[in-house]
């Protein structure tokens, strides 16, 4: 058994991807060992709480002040790539952490580039196949509704798929985010554009699973470099086809589970979504959620950490 710290500042304060990989992967740690979910961070406490493996998630100082801390101490640092290819991922390589841990196989080839010298794996992030399942029931509605989940940044482009759903009829937008700046702005346009079928709401995680029951499409129109998008594989484990920004890194989570556009082109993303609420998708998005279920990926981080 190993005394494990995981470290995130924003744990419990905000939703987002990394916030659920480190809810998730810690409590199925918690199995075989003893973990700490720490969000106070206090550098001299953990220097002196002698953790054989800390997994700082916060990037920059915090990856290279954990570093030297491991070195001290003769224990070990594990980053998982949840920043993207970019600037904080950069100097997350350049910490030296034991291991690297790339969420796709393009952000692999990317970080091998980087630092070489670094050792670097692919494990991606997950779902709880348990939590998110299909309601057979949402098959009666009569409005169809597409869901998109992000937060209110520029990144997670809710704009254009605000302009893409007012070219269809009949259907409803949900936009679910939390944190960002931009919820007014968005808000103002899904109003503006699509009136009474549209809908802005900040939800708990735990909710999530109701809210994909309640959707026939999940819109994903994220920019090309995000390191995941762990909302495409709980909508996919609710059984929603997705349709997504056209990059490898989206095509590999995605597979035949979905559509695949450039959003910038509103016409071609607009037909997309139609397209998607009318194929029978039969159970291809759940099959290829499965290829993502957190006890077979917590499985590999223990590989891991059975080397240490």
């Amino acid at each position: 058994m190993k005394k494990i710290a995981i470290l995130n500042k924003y744990q419990e304060k905000v939703n987002r991807g990394a916030e659920t990989f480190v809810t998730e992967l810690s409590t199925r740690l918690s199995k075989n060992h003893s973990v700490d979910v720490i969000s106070k961070i206090n550098y001299w406490k953990i220097l002196n709480s002698k953790y054989d493996l800390i997994i700082p998630t916060n990037g920059r100082e915090q990856a290279f002040l954990i570093r030297i801390i491991t070195w001290l101490e003769g224990s070990k640092m594990i980053i998982s790539g949840q920043s993207g290819m970019g600037l904080d991922d950069r100097l997350n390589l350049y910490s030296f952490p034991d291991y690297f841990i790339a969420l796709s196989s393009e952000a692999l080839k990317w970080a091998k580039r980087i630092n070489p010298l670094t050792k670097s794996i692919y494990i991606p992030n997950g779902v709880d196949l348990s939590k998110f399942t299909e309601n057979k029931e949402n098959n009666l509605k009569k409005i169809k509704t597409i869901l998109s989940v992000g937060a209110f940044t520029k990144e997670k482009r809710h704009d254009l798929t605000i302009k893409a759903v007012s070219r269809l009829k009949d259907v409803k937008l949900v936009i679910v985010g939390g944190g960002g700046d931009l919820r007014k702005e968005i808000e103002s346009l899904g109003l503006k554009l699509l009136g009474e079928n549209f809908e802005i709401k900040r939800v708990e995680h735990s909710k999530m699973p109701k809210i994909y029951n309640m959707a026939d499409v999940l819109a994903f129109p994220t920019v090309p470099w995000e390191s995941f998008g762990i909302v495409l594989v709980e909508a996919m484990a609710a059984n929603l086809p997705v349709v997504a920004s056209d990059d490898p890194i989206r095509r590999e989570i995605v597979g035949d589970a979905g559509l695949f556009i450039d959003p910038n082109d509103t016409d071609k993303y607009s037909e997309a979504l139609k397209d998607a609420l009318t194929i029978n998708w039969d159970n291809k998005p759940r099959l290829q959620s499965e290829k993502f279920d957190w006890d077979k990926i917590a499985e590999e981080y223990e590989k891991i950490i059975a080397t240490f």
